[in-house]
């Protein structure tokens, strides 16, 4: 059998502030999404169909829940004399007496691992992005070139791009072109192109520039801001990709949010289905769950509901993971309710993310129905037993295993925190 020439290198250990309480005890690529899988799981997939078959995981922040998902990579099809997927956690020793300082010094620190595969190619990509892209494109691309770095990139509006890594395309090629310039988070973008990290390097120039990094750094070691930049000054062949596909993003909260209403509709922008999706179904027994039961007062509207979950009262324009449980009498409108959350008779929810192991007691009203969603998403931390009664206003964040003595007599008003 041919050895595959693609190594693959998934960011996927951090977790961002962003998302608040969803990544207190997990990493940001670990994140429920979409009624029964995580945020991981749409690389992941990407690499199987893309025939890319030897990966690894760079992890650092709570690997456990990433670990417990990833399992043997059998969901996958990971598994093989020369394929499989590897978690590479952070390790200090002579040599290197940091955890990963970085997005490119986590992969620095596993150049010895990367050198014994001995890859054609390096693509490095993020965990936490939620797209469908059969990578070997983008890799003919790079090839065709002959690129030391090819980068993805998707066209955003002006307005939007200070949140991005931004790039100026050279010509008009419809398939890509070579860089003019590349800007990290720039106030006064000169492009329009933003990346979306999926990097695709030659293995050579990766070390040498890696390398590079370390000793010229001032503290940051990162992809973006310093390693595509220090091969543009170099004057190396950097080249960027036009991805012409649905990109999610699912930094913050309104972004998860939205990402995930983009799964509803008479034409929804993501399907799991088509895109050809897999999961680890063995990960919280999800395929052992009973059939989704709709009672007969229950009503699921422009809604998805994986197995397991139990429906009695109203769901409209939401997403319930296995284990969710609508009483008679509950409203949950445009939400996402993560694993084994209960909402008990007559509560109504709005604009909710809960994460999992939470019950709302009866007659809560948790949520801003009505308003704008940005800003106004309300995230309520895991373990949680919401006091009946209970009013939460918009916009507004609950720590996890908040104890029953601390939850207090009076509403929350739209954007306080309970911790």
């Amino acid at each position: 059998m041919q050895r595959p020439t693609t190594l693959a290198m998934i960011l996927a250990g951090g977790r961002v502030d962003e998302l608040g309480v969803l990544t207190h005890y997990r990493p940001k690529s670990a994140v429920p999404f979409g009624g029964f899988a995580r945020v991981i799981d749409f690389p992941l997939s990407n690499l199987m169909h893309s025939h890319i078959e030897r990966i690894a995981i760079l992890s650092q922040y709570r690997s456990y829940s990433l670990i417990n998902h990833i399992g043997t990579g059998s969901a996958w099809d990971m598994i093989g004399r020369h394929r499989g997927i590897s978690i590479l956690p952070p390790f200090k020793d002579y040599e290197s007496p940091h955890w990963y300082r970085g997005s490119a010094d986590a992969v620095y620190q596993n150049i010895d691992f990367i050198r014994y595969h001995a890859p054609g190619e390096i693509l490095v990509l993020s965990g936490d992005h939620i797209y469908q892209m059969d990578y070997r494109h983008m890799i003919r691309y790079h090839l065709q070139q002959d690129a030391d770095l090819t980068a993805a990139f998707i066209p955003v509006s002006f307005e939007d791009a200070p949140r991005f890594g931004i790039a100026e395309i050279e010509g008009e090629e419809e398939e890509g072109g070579r860089l003019l310039s590349y800007e990290e988070k720039p106030a006064s973008p000169k492009g329009r192109w933003a990346s979306l990290t999926v990097l695709c390097f030659k293995p050579q120039i990766l070390y040498d520039v890696l390398a590079a990094n370390q000793e010229q750094s001032h503290g940051s070691y990162e992809f973006g801001r310093d390693i595509i930049p220090l091969l543009m000054r170099k004057g190396h062949r950097v080249y960027g990709y036009k991805f012409k596909g649905y990109w999610g993003y699912t930094r913050t909260v309104d972004e998860y949010w939205q990402t995930s209403m983009d799964l509803l509709g008479p034409a929804p922008k993501i399907d799991m289905e088509r895109w050809g999706l897999r999961t680890n179904l063995e990960h919280r027994d999800i395929r052992d769950c009973q059939p989704l039961n709709v009672g007969a007062q229950g009503v699921l509207d422009n809604s998805m509901a994986y197995n397991g979950v139990s429906v009695d009262g109203q769901v409209k324009n939401s997403i319930l993971f296995p284990g969710v449980r609508v009483e008679v009498g509950a409203e949950v409108t445009d939400s996402v309710l993560f694993f084994n959350t209960v909402v008990r008779a007559g509560a109504q929810l709005s604009k909710v993310v809960s994460d999992v192991n939470t019950t709302f007691g009866a007659g809560c009203r948790i949520g801003s129905p009505g308003k704008s969603a940005l800003n106004n998403i309300s995230v309520i931390g895991w373990n949680n037993q919401v006091p009946a009664g209970m009013v939460i206003g918009g916009g507004c964040t609950v720590y996890p295993r908040i104890a029953p003595e601390n939850w207090p007599k009076k509403e929350l008003a739209d954007r306080e925190v309970l911790q």
